[in-house]
């Protein structure tokens, strides 16, 4: 396990937080794409910029990028050897999501881009409950096509909070 990918099914499912554990756990640097995606003010940064970021980050020999985008999904998981999926329920998500915001105003968090601070806004909200349950479906048929196609690639489907303690718990040693 050396270059990891982690995905999920929704913002606030833990994706940063994770991520960061198990580069601790694991002694790899963490990769969060939101800082690439985002310039500050909330600025969208240019599309090959934000691709080159990655292709960047992909020559390392180890490495964890944490972060749906699926316009470079492909572009990561053909090189991880490892991809971890999280899925929460969708309570579970948007009670994290306002929790982030209320604990974080205006504060810029350490997997945002420099420049933008925590913010929630109605099209947010509408936008994670509205794509929470076709990416559910997406990512399951995604994995499972990216099984068959390299049954060497580890894929790892943590779908509770006790499995996720759990993973990080076993990495620990």
């Amino acid at each position: 396990m050396e270059r990891i990918m982690v995905i999920g099914v929704s913002a606030g499912v833990g994706k940063s937080t994770f991520a960061r554990r198990l580069g601790d756990h694991l002694n790899i640097e963490v990769y969060h794409l939101d800082t690439f995606y985002w310039k500050p003010g909330w600025v969208e940064a240019p599309l090959e910029d934000f691709i080159s970021a990655q292709k960047e980050v992909v020559t390392h020999d180890k490495w964890i990028m944490e972060g749906n985008y699926s316009h470079s999904f492909n572009l990561r998981s053909e090189l991880a050897d490892t991809i971890i999926y999280l899925e929460l329920p969708l309570r579970v998500c948007l009670y994290r999501v306002i929790k982030r915001f209320l604990s974080n105003l205006g504060k810029t968090r350490t997997d945002m881009a420099k420049g933008c601070n925590e913010k929630l806004d109605w099209e947010f909200i509408k936008f994670i409950i509205s794509t929470y349950f076709p990416r559910k479906k997406e990512m399951k048929i995604k994995l499972a096509d990216l099984q068959k196609s390299d049954p060497e690639k580890v894929i790892v489907m943590l779908k509770s909070k006790p499995d996720i303690e759990g993973y990080l718990l076993n990495m620990k040693g």
